[in-house]
């Protein structure tokens, strides 16, 4: 595969009042040109941890080893003044609650113009003609006077396509998209999961999503990768893992939702609850609500494996849950 970025055995420790906390354990993935990868699983699973991690989004007290190479370079080793004209210009982000990422006193125009201003050339009049031309381009109309409004005069779903807006502003290659659309109601996540898609098409970028819905996963991911307790369990094409999981976790989150039985079918929750991250297991993390689980999962950490041309588990009762679609 011709990658655009690679992570290698990605880890972000927290140290806490409590002790270590480890977010993120070991976390391997790679993303080619053009391609969507879905980030799954339950919440504190370690999922923005990992995507802030990459472009170096954490607050200083946060450990990370590994290594996230961009065109041959370490990011997590890049200088502070190299690492920012990565930012944006190579890799924009979208922020999972627009009203905290977006500064308040500021106009969009003014938000947009300082993305311009660091990785482009253009002179007031060019960055003004891009800023509404970017406007335009995530669907917001009028968009010379939007420009002028701050972010509490736009509604949900148009603080979203702003913000949009400015991750692409310099023309990125990569998009980290941090649950673009938990906050919004189903239509507006609807509109804006297609916008992403056509501006990934249309613009040639790549997309790491991160999410919790495995909906959103089968109907915008090309692969998908799930995530359980800060470490990957299950990675490859999104309709094959969907289709037949070949890690425990995976199988349990396919069952505990809604399907095409009857109206009023008993839903298979997950049981248990998530573990703590402070005291990481030895072994499988999910083995206390695994319905697989043999002895040597509380014993044994799974390696991931490969279990068929592009898909990979880390669970040792991968045979019996399913054969690759």
């Amino acid at each position: 595969m011709n990658e655009l970025l690679r992570v290698e055995q990605l880890g972000v420790v927290f140290h806490a009042a409590r002790g270590r906390v480890y977010a993120v354990d070991g976390v391997d993935l790679a993303i080619a040109p053009g391609e969507v990868l879905g980030l799954v699983g339950e919440s504190g699973s370690g999922k923005s941890v990992t995507l802030r991690a990459i472009a170096r989004l954490l607050h200083e007290e946060a450990h990370i080893t590994g290594r996230v190479l961009w065109q041959g370079r370490d990011l997590l080793t890049l200088p502070a003044r190299a690492l920012e004209q990565v930012r944006g210009a190579g890799i924009g982000t979208i922020f999972q609650e627009p009203m905290a990422a977006l500064n308040p006193v500021l106009s969009i125009g003014l938000q947009i113009d300082e993305s311009l201003r660091a990785h482009t050339g253009l002179d007031a009049a060019g960055r003004r003609a891009r800023a509404r031309e970017l406007l335009d381009l995530v669907g917001i109309a009028d968009a010379a006077s939007r420009l002028r409004q701050y972010p509490h005069e736009f509604s949900g779903g148009m603080r979203q396509r702003a913000m949009i807006a400015i991750a692409l502003a310099a023309n990125p290659k990569l998009l980290l998209a941090d649950e673009p659309t938990t906050a919004l109601d189903v239509t507006i996540q609807d509109q804006i999961l297609r916008l992403l898609l056509r501006l990934v098409s249309e613009l040639s970028m790549a997309m790491l999503l991160v999410t919790h819905d495995l909906g959103v996963v089968a109907s915008t991911c090309d692969r998908v990768a799930v995530m359980y307790a800060g470490r990957l369990c299950e990675t490859g094409p999104t309709a094959q893992v969907l289709h037949a999981p070949r890690h425990a976790y995976t199988d349990a989150l396919l069952r505990a939702l809604p399907g095409e039985g009857a109206a009023r079918a008993r839903l298979q929750p997950i049981p248990g609850m998530p573990p703590r991250i402070d005291h990481p297991s030895p072994g499988c993390p999910f083995a206390p609500r695994c319905t697989h689980a043999e002895p040597r999962c509380d014993r044994e950490r799974p390696a991931m494996q490969d279990v068929a041309p592009g898909r990979a588990s880390a669970c040792f009762a991968q045979d019996r849950l399913g054969v690759a679609a």
